[in-house]
């Protein structure tokens, strides 16, 4: 089935890269991909030291005067998988796979976000039988942990002054405007203590649909953190129980969707325990059958640990967690239903000598990003954990008398009879870097149908793919 996907250029490219390895900061293999791709088809390319590429591609026969058009996506991808998944994301290629209409991965991220913006792009490279004037590819990396290639970009690296974003993840929607955002990590030093409990269980939530923590934030999830975390506050009213582990989430721009803690206990509290698992799942399904039905708590034995955290630092923890700031903080008084400012309480673990939390905040109002960032420090640091937050990376904004806005609603028109929706989205984007690097420059996004993005849930509508593509050629041609 995978071979028979239209339009077959695209999909060829998106296959291929989806075999290389492209882990955020691990780019190596696929910048090599797209540097052989540029030298064995005679086309000009730059690499610049960050590691971003720009490929470039003469005007086709009739559109040599047209203006330079730069088509931007990023290489990386968010790599998360299910627990028991066996997949090193540094060395093995995705298992693609075709379901009702959408394409797969096998228990991982599938890479669309931002796999399909690349394919697009090397697609267009190859193209014989397209109209277009000068084109310029532009390939950045480390977009999802960072924006450090965006961030790297200097005056001069490319030449084009209109700009397609090809990241974006709804047909149908022309984006021109997203939210700034920035991370804000906390810490803590502990030391442990001898567990003097007989028995020890691993206590683990799973099950929630998670997502992109810009995109999926206003959607009613669960926090897998914060879930685990109110299950163990209301289980210290009913046990004493000690804590040697407490982890979940990874990326601080993925809703967690996992999280275990390891309890230690003596035996003959282990029916409460069972009792009070079974009531709390009862409960996360009740309170979200309608956005993460399948969430579940479940218990496994495992051999007596042999350290705890102390009494205080157990409280401490779970309390923090438990109330930690998470989610939508205020929306839009300008554009209907967007998020204005948000943050993302993305991961908690427990090292041998320290507690680490991640934590992201966005916002399309610059001094709300610090506002928000100041309420999350606040929380932290009066639970005596100390902090480090990054600059913020700057919002994009919207631009209504856009050219290329004009351009892209007129072909969207003749190719679909509609309109396209013009937005603005809670996520981030590179163009607002791009934008302050290049003053001037012109820029929409868009992209074709992908849902669950930084998820194991991750899947792309087809045929979506198939009208994103015509969508692209007919903006080319029309430039």
């Amino acid at each position: 089935m995978l071979n028979k996907l239209e339009p077959e250029i695209l999909w060829k490219y998106f296959f291929e890269i989806s075999a290389i390895p492209r882990e955020s900061k691990h780019e190596e293999k696929i910048i090599k991909y797209l540097i052989d791709f540029a030298q064995k088809r005679g086309l000009k390319y730059k690499k610049d030291p960050a590691g971003n590429v720009v490929i470039s591609k003469k005007a086709s026969k009739g559109k040599e005067k047209s203006p330079v058009v730069v088509l931007q996506s990023h290489i990386d991808m968010v790599c998360e998988k299910n627990e028991g998944t066996k997949h090193d994301f540094q060395k093995d290629p995705l298992q693609l796979y075709v379901e009702k209409g959408f394409i797969r991965a096998k228990g991982t991220t599938l890479g669309a976000d931002d796999g399909l913006g690349v394919a697009a792009s090397l697609a267009v490279l190859d193209g014989k039988d397209l109209s277009h004037g000068p084109i310029e590819c532009l390939f950045t990396v480390d977009e999802e942990t960072g924006l450090t290639g965006a961030n790297a970009l200097r005056p001069g690296f490319f030449t084009g002054m209109r700009l397609l974003n090809l990241d974006s993840e709804e047909e149908g929607s022309i984006y021109i405007g997203c939210a700034g955002g920035k991370t804000t990590s906390f810490s803590k030093q502990i030391k442990k203590i001898k567990n003097d409990k007989s028995y020890s269980c691993k206590i683990f939530l799973s099950g929630l649909k998670g997502g992109h923590s810009g995109i999926a934030i206003d959607k009613g999830r669960g926090n897998a953190l914060i879930l685990l975390a109110r299950f163990l506050w209301n289980l210290n009213e009913k046990i004493n129980f000690t804590l040697t582990d407490f982890n979940g989430g990874e990326k601080h721009n993925a809703l967690p969707r996992e999280a275990y803690a390891v309890i230690n206990l003596n035996e003959k509290e282990i029916s409460v325990l069972e009792k009070e698992v079974r009531k709390y799942t009862d409960f996360y399904r009740q309170e979200f059958k309608s956005f993460d039905e399948g969430v579940s708590l479940s218990i496994k034995k495992m051999p007596v640990c042999k350290d705890a955290l102390t009494e205080e630092e157990k409280r401490t923890l779970v309390n923090l967690v438990y109330s930690f700031p998470h989610g939508v903080h205020s929306m839009s008084p300008d554009i209907k239903g967007l998020v204005q400012t948000s943050t993302n309480l993305a991961s908690v673990t427990i090292g041998k000598a320290k507690i680490n939390i991640l934590t992201s905040q966005r916002s399309s109002v610059e001094s709300s990003i610090h506002d928000i960032a100041g309420k999350v420090i606040a929380h932290g640091t009066l639970a005596g954990y100390s902090y480090t937050s990054k600059d913020p990376y700057p919002a994009w904004t919207p631009n209504p008398d856009s050219k290329l806005l004009k351009t892209a609603i007129e072909v969207h028109k003749e190719l679909f009879s509609r309109k396209p929706q013009v937005k603005a989205m809670h996520a981030g984007l590179e163009c607002g870097i791009i934008g302050k690097k290049y003053p001037g420059i012109d820029m929409i996004s868009f992209g074709p149908d992908v849902m669950g993005a930084h998820s194991p849930d991750e899947r792309a509508d087809i045929k979506s793919v198939g009208n994103f593509w015509h969508f692209l050629k007919n903006i080319l041609e029309k430039i």
